[in-house]
């Protein structure tokens, strides 16, 4: 672990102070001053003033399911005074991170942790999203073609926020879909996508000029909504803890190999530049 994130983990800094604090000395790891940016080896000592910073025993984390209803926001604060969804879970949760978002006319299965790095994993992640939709009008031959094959749109504003900033979209095709109903009224379908962009399923429908009336998240990943009521929250059971320590521990070694080969790589390129140098 890097020492400033060691330093801002286990004592009362940020990250920038304890850069600070490093930079003017204060810092020793064992008997050694500490310099910037330096990684520390597994069992070192850091003291800050000749005091040692006790590494704290980590609490599980925890993450909630949570069956955001319409109307609501994944969001702390809104500028247009909108409700967020911390109002309605109130202050047990307020310190709880979403995983990823759903829009306010959207509804659904919303992971949050008390776990910043956990959050950022699922949210990151290829897991699979699994969504029932309602849109108006059909379901045409062009639409099914796109969701098995994927597209690519250099203007996917259409069914975007008109405060969005993100204009062309790589849609990647659907892991699945199944069509309950196809009428020229409106249409019913369930998809599995691996990615969460920014509206992402609106801007795919609005391509084809076909307006999203409902969208419900039933999924993510290994974690299913199921009979949860609208506006309620879970805990995730047993079985799910079980799949999401495994999931978290696969991906943080996943991390520490490309960690490990950027360091590597780094170190290439160092000495055979030193190399070259000396030719």
């Amino acid at each position: 672990m890097r020492l400033n994130k060691y330093i801002s983990h286990y004592a009362k800094y940020s990250r920038r102070e304890a850069d600070s604090l490093i930079a003017s000395g204060r810092v020793n790891v064992e008997k050694q001053k500490a310099v910037l940016g330096q990684e520390l080896q597994e069992g070192q000592r850091v003291f800050i003033d000749g005091k040692m910073i006790k590494p704290k025993k980590e609490a599980p984390a925890t993450v909630i399911v949570y069956h955001k209803p319409k109307g609501e926001l994944v969001t702390k604060k809104d500028d247009r005074d909108r409700k967020s969804i911390f109002e309605s879970l109130g202050k047990k949760y307020a310190h709880f991170t979403p995983v990823g978002r759903l829009d306010f006319a959207s509804e659904g299965l919303l992971l949050l942790s008390d776990d910043k790095n956990i959050a950022r994993i699922l949210m990151e992640s290829d897991l699979e999203r699994e969504y029932i939709l309602k849109i108006a009008g059909r379901i045409t031959e062009k639409m099914i073609l796109a969701m098995e094959e994927g597209m690519i749109l250099e203007d996917a504003r259409a069914g975007g926020h008109e405060k969005s900033k993100i204009i062309a979209m790589n849609f990647k095709p659907f892991v699945s879909y199944f069509i309950y109903k196809n009428d020229r009224n409106f249409s019913k379908l369930k998809v599995k996508i691996i990615e969460g962009h920014n509206r992402e399923l609106r801007r795919f429908f609005a391509h084809f000029k076909a307006e999203v009336l409902d969208l419900r998240r039933v999924s993510y990943g290994f974690v299913e909504l199921n009979a949860l009521p609208v506006g309620k929250v879970r805990y995730l059971n047993r079985d799910e803890y079980k799949k999401l320590h495994s999931f978290v521990k696969e991906k943080q070694g996943d991390s520490k190999k490309k960690e490990t080969a950027n360091l590597y790589k780094k170190d290439f390129k160092k000495n055979n530049k030193s190399f070259y140098k000396s030719l």
